[in-house]
């Protein structure tokens, strides 16, 4: 069952996510299981929705790619560690 994934960074920018999603590839070489992703700004930073096919593929992603690429970044990522919050999905629709 697919889930939902909201990560919130407080104090993020739009520059922190453009370097940090600029080292990800996703688009070259998407992570397995992820259906979606989306990103914003949000209340006093910025925002990630995603959603996973399970929660164990997000949390290989975060392991295997997300965190090991983010260190990279020095201070042109964020500047907070984000706020992880899952929610399981009732009904996801991709056209």
């Amino acid at each position: 069952m697919a889930v939902g994934i909201r990560l919130k960074f407080d104090g993020g920018t739009q520059e922190n996510y453009d370097a940090a999603h600029a080292v990800m590839a996703t688009k070259t070489d998407p992570p397995e299981g992820m259906i979606v992703h989306s990103a914003g700004p949000a209340d006093g930073g910025w925002g990630v929705i995603d959603f996973w096919e399970s929660r164990d593929a997000f949390d290989r992603f975060v392991g295997e790619r997300l965190m090991p690429r983010l260190q990279g970044l020095g201070d042109r990522g964020f500047p907070n560690p984000p706020d992880v919050k899952e929610f399981p999905v009732h009904n996801l629709e991709t056209p």
